[in-house]
């Protein structure tokens, strides 16, 4: 059995690869967290998964993929170390941990993305954390 921070990277390199299938740019680089707005906007409307969808089926552990994916492209360009606790909430509060001791919740941002809707941003997340400009 693998343990949770071992999903991280395993998830998020699934979902790149399913994502870079479906023609999203996912390739870990902050540019590529453009892609995973369009995504977001293309297959979700604030909390629902747009029928037929790619986030129609499975939408929990896709969106876990989707925010494993997100933190790996901010743990690449920043530095910081994946933490987790051994609890039934863990995958929703998987975290990162940032070089200046700034601690972020990457997953947490994408359910919040999928239920809220743009105003969630994902790129607006990755700008606040010095990642991304949100042009």
């Amino acid at each position: 059995m693998t343990s949770l921070l071992d999903d991280v990277r395993t998830s998020a390199e699934w979902i790149a690869r399913a994502l870079d299938s479906s023609g999203y740019r996912a390739d870990f680089t902050p540019a590529g967290l453009h892609d995973i707005e369009r995504f977001m906007s293309e297959h979700s409307d604030k909390g629902t998964a747009v029928e037929s969808g790619l986030l129609a089926t499975d939408p929990g552990a896709r969106l876990f993929a989707l925010g494993c994916y997100v933190g790996e492209t901010v743990r690449l360009a920043l530095g910081g170390r994946w933490e987790a606790d051994d609890d039934p909430r863990g995958e929703i509060d998987i975290r990162l941990r940032l070089p200046d001791g700034s601690v972020v919740w990457p997953v947490r941002r994408l359910m919040k993305r999928f239920a809220n809707g743009p105003e969630d941003t994902v790129v607006g997340y990755a700008a606040a954390l010095g990642v991304v400009t949100a042009n």
